[in-house]
C-alpha cells in the first residue's frame, strides 16, 4: 500500500506518526512540506480530502498566527489559505494519505486508521 505523509522533521508528533507507519511495516513517501510546500490545488485537493476547512488546520498556537491577525473571524478560506500557503508553518501537521483516506494525524493514533 502506497502512504505518503507531509511532514515536518521538527515536529515530535510528525516523527512519532512517522515511526508509527515505518514499525507496521511501511516506508512512505515522505513531503517535507517546510522545504517544498503544497500548491494551492494540492491544498484544496487535501482540506476536500479531509473534510477540513482552512481554519481547522491552522497551527493557532504559532506566533504568526497572531502575528498577522488570523484569529480574524471575518477572513475567508481564500485569506486563510493564502496565508497558510506563503507561511507553511501555519499548516497542521502530519497529514498522511493512504488508499484509506487522508487524515490529519493529531494525535498520532489517528494514522492507525490509515494503515
Amino acid at each position: 500500500m502506497a502512504i505518503t505523509i507531509y511532514h515536518n522533521r521538527n515536529c515530535g508528533t510528525s516523527r512519532n506518526v512517522l515511526k508509527l507507519i515505518r514499525d507496521a511495516g511501511y516506508e512512505p513517501t515522505i513531503i517535507d512540506y517546510m522545504e517544498s510546500p503544497p500548491g494551492r490545488e494540492e491544498m484544496l485537493a487535501l482540506l476536500i480530502a479531509m473534510d477540513m476547512s482552512p481554519r481547522a488546520l491552522l497551527r493557532t498556537q504559532e506566533t504568526l498566527y497572531t502575528d498577522l491577525q488570523l484569529d480574524d473571524g471575518a477572513l475567508d478560506d481564500r485569506a486563510l489559505l493564502d496565508a497558510m500557503l506563503a507561511n507553511p508553518r501555519l499548516i497542521e501537521r502530519p497529514i498522511v494519505i493512504s488508499e484509506k483516506g487522508v487524515r490529519l494525524c493529531r494525535p498520532k493514533e489517528k494514522v492507525l486508521e490509515l494503515l
